[in-house]
């Protein structure tokens, strides 16, 4: 909680002032407003005359299957939640303007999960299979002289199951823009600024943009490009030479050019530029524009050292994540993925994994402001399935097409440092096959980024012979899940190998022989959050898999702050209260380690709450990154212990008394943190805790309330599970409600839930008009609680 409010002013700040920052061209509208959506399979619904005027009215980013219900005998099965799957459709209305007239008009979408079709007046425009991939498509020829009704029509089918191993919603999820331009234009994402050169005191720069002219005519054309630094001064510009852009034809214009005394994008400065480019005719009208956001940095990998940011040898510690955000599920608000990404850098993270396929655009503008590293994944399978329905039915076809997209789209992106071709894919037992695909896709990945190095996830690869088969090594950069000593004997094996791992177990073990490894780039653990789906091992009632440092409401588990004493650069000192142990079952044979049965419980808990409340022992530990911790019960000290230089948990044995535990670290023998657990009595009121003081209405806009049970002397009750009902007055609304159960069944919208821990998490947004929020908990038997937020219009 601490940790959260302590950025919650940063994060109002940003979503506030937000809106994209990826490439776009002028001309682009946002078209997520206004659209009309009915489940089920409407034969003719892609007509302009189809009668929808009974359907719902929505707005886009949409993911209609995280409605519900959860269904023992939903299609999807565990892995997607026991959430609804089938065919649903979506209409929208728009006329262009006269001033549109003569100009060409394009649809975006960011993702439509999935085999989605696109139609406008009724004619086919376009059918994409992946519900990951961001596309665009021409409606120009279709469209109705300005002042009339056009109709886009969208139809997503996610009927065939099951489809995805974890929950992948359904419907228009991302956003959607209108784009209109001119007959030059250029063709979508590629527009690049690359840096080819980096020294202490300038900047080379290579801008390149591919333009097609759909003129009937030659047009003598110049490339130039204004770059203005991150406060948004012109800093330089570069032009290139004019060049003849042929009717019908794409031409690449270049213009290149030095950038001195450059901010370079890091960690701690991620410092963003923005180049616009603008194609000039002879005359010197403009006839496209674009704003293309940039960071300058230099990032390589080692074989002998790892990774290295901008001449510092560093770990990459990194968590895989998915997309989804818990009760919003894939239609995230920015505000919630900032919320989370920045929850998980306070713990020392500095790298995200994206599990295990293309993410937002927008996700990768966070990692970009705020300063995280991304591996950035394409496929979770090739040619062979891992789910009957799943996207290997369709990978011959469309890889090629996607992995060029997916590149195109996210390359200017400072944050991504290297591309995963794939997660433990199926196909590398058939070495054949699997080199043959992997050749293909690295020099897709090659010819469209010559500056990233390209993974993937391999698993297993002893027992399908990869790094005696050569397919390790036709990867830039060897990367392995799990296993780590496997993958550091490949290495000593061949000392020109640079290695990393792409996924990782949170136990001590896999993190010291990263820690130790001087060519071990990093680690990325499974995984930052707990998500939706993947919940089959578990079985029904499960809906997610607990397998977080946060959980599905980014609270951080005791575990996350363990991984902090590692990985922070901050003091940290931590308590919790050892419940049962944990197996790590990592380096064992596969089925071993699958039929190999953990204790059951909770593992630790950070409470001084045991429902024993008379004299008996507790393993106390303290996540710490101090010299020493001193441990005090009631103010009696029970001792110092210095830091274990292993990294282990500092363990006292403690007989349980009521009261509070402290603990109190220290450097240099100055106490720098601390922490305090006390026990908690029997309910009696309810407290909101909210993270932002003001909230917007747009999308992105959201404010999490933190709804607590607490006893008479406010101390949370970490085992209250009543219902407790929010209501929300004013100039606001209720648009999600979550405790992050693994087994709660109530819909994420529903105002009343059971708490868990005596916790839960409502997320509350404006409903347009400035004024005051007032948000109101109630339950039987306890005293109620409210707070006011600001609505900003």
């Amino acid at each position: 909680m601490r940790s959260i409010l302590a950025f919650a002013a940063v994060v109002a700040s940003l979503i506030l002032g937000g809106g994209p920052v990826h490439a776009q061209p002028a001309g682009t509208q946002p078209f997520d407003q206004g659209w009309r959506f009915a489940r089920g399979d409407f034969p003719g619904a892609e007509a302009q005359a189809f009668d929808d005027s009974r359907w719902a009215w929505v707005d886009t980013p949409h993911d209609w299957a995280i409605s519900g219900p959860f269904d023992r005998d939903a299609a999807t099965t565990g892995s997607g939640a026991w959430l609804p799957s089938g065919v649903a459709w979506y209409r929208k209305a728009f006329t262009r303007t006269p001033a549109d007239t003569g100009r060409r008009v394009f649809i975006e979408f960011d993702g439509v999960m999935e085999r989605s079709g696109v139609w406008i007046n009724g004619h086919h425009v376009g059918h994409r299979p992946s519900g990951y991939a961001s596309f665009r498509y021409e409606l120009t020829p279709h469209l109705r002289p300005a002042g009339q009704p056009n109709i886009l029509a969208v139809r997503a089918d996610t009927a065939a199951q099951p489809a995805s191993r974890w929950y992948a919603g359904g419907g228009i999820y991302r956003h959607v823009r209108l784009i209109v331009t001119g007959d030059v234009y250029a063709e979508a994402w590629s527009s690049t600024v690359r840096t080819t050169g980096l020294t202490p005191d300038a900047a080379a720069l290579a801008v390149a943009s591919r333009i097609v002219n759909r003129s009937a005519t030659a047009v003598s054309a110049t490339l130039e490009a204004t770059l203005r630094d991150p406060q948004g001064r012109t800093v330089a510009t570069f032009r290139s030479a004019p060049t003849a852009l042929l009717p019908g034809r794409s031409t690449d214009l270049q213009a290149a050019g030095q950038l001195l005394a450059p901010r370079r994008w890091d960690l701690r400065d991620p410092a963003l530029y923005t180049a616009l480019l603008r194609v000039r005719a002879a005359d010197g009208a403009v006839l496209h524009e674009e704003r293309v956001p940039f960071g300058v940095r230099e990032a390589r990998f080692e074989p002998a050292s790892g990774f290295w940011l901008n001449g510092r040898n560093l770990k990459l510690k990194g968590v895989a994540i998915h997309a989804d955000a818990g009760p919003f599920g894939m239609a995230v608000p920015l505000s919630v993925a900032e919320r989370r990404l920045r929850q998980l850098k306070a713990l020392g993270v500095n790298a995200v994994r994206t599990a295990h396929h293309p993410f937002s655009p927008e996700f990768l503008d966070l990692c970009d402001r705020l300063g995280l590293l991304v591996m950035n994944e394409a496929f979770d399978m090739w040619t062979v399935a891992k789910n009957p329905q799943d996207y290997h039915l369709f990978f011959t076809d469309w890889s090629s097409i996607d992995a060029r997209d997916f590149v195109r789209r996210d390359r200017n992106h400072p944050s991504v440092v290297i591309w995963s071709l794939g997660n433990e894919i199926h196909d590398t037992p058939y070495p054949v096959l699997a080199k043959a695909i992997v050749e293909r896709l690295r020099t897709i990945f090659h010819d469209e980024d010559p500056t990233r190095p390209v993974t993937m996830a391999l698993f297993r690869p002893n027992t399908s012979g990869d790094y005696r088969n050569g397919l390790a090594d036709m990867l830039d950069v060897v990367g392995q899940n799990y296993r780590e000593t496997e993958l550091a004997a490949a290495h000593a094996e061949k000392p020109t190998r640079k290695i990393i791992g792409t996924e990782n177990s949170k136990n001590r073990a896999s993190w010291i022989v990263v820690r130790d490894n001087p060519a071990y780039a990093g680690m990325f653990l499974w995984t930052g959050a707990d998500y939706l789906g993947e919940a089959d091992r578990a079985g029904w009632p499960a809906i997610s898999n607990p397998a977080g440092l946060l959980d599905r409401d980014d609270a951080v588990k005791p575990i996350g702050w363990e991984r902090a004493s590692w990985w922070s650069e901050q003091p940290v000192v931590r308590l919790a209260r050892r419940v049962t142990e944990v197996i790590d079952t990592s380096e064992l044979p596969t089925m071993v380690g699958v039929a190999m049965p953990q204790p059951k419980g909770p593992g630790a808990l950070a409470d001084w709450s045991p429902q024993d409340r008379t004299p008996h022992d507790e393993k106390v530990e303290v996540y710490a990154n101090v010299d020493e911790v001193e441990l005090l019960l009631n103010g009696r000290s029970l001792g110092r212990k210095p830091r274990d230089r292993e990294d282990r948990a500092i363990v006292w044995q403690v007989r349980f008394a009521p009261g509070e535990l402290r603990a109190i670290g220290y450097r240099h023998g100055a106490r720098v943190a601390e922490d305090v657990l006390r026990t908690a009595g029997a309910e009696a009121a309810l407290r909101l805790v909210p993270e932002i003081d003001r909230v917007g209405a747009g999308f992105d806009d959201v404010a999490a309330i933190r709804v607590q049970v607490v006893d008479a002397g406010g101390v949370l009750v970490p085992d209250a599970a009543m219902p407790v009902t929010v209501h929300v007055a004013g100039a606001g609304r209720l648009v999600a409600y979550d405790n992050a159960s693994v087994t709660d069944h109530t819909p994420f919208a529903s105002a009343t839930r059971s708490v868990l821990g005596g916790r839960a998490t409502a997320f509350v947004r404006g409903t347009g008009g400035s004024g005051t929020i007032r948000i109101t908990a109630s339950a039987e038997g306890l005293k109620p609680a409210s707070i006011e937020l600001t609505a900003m219009p």
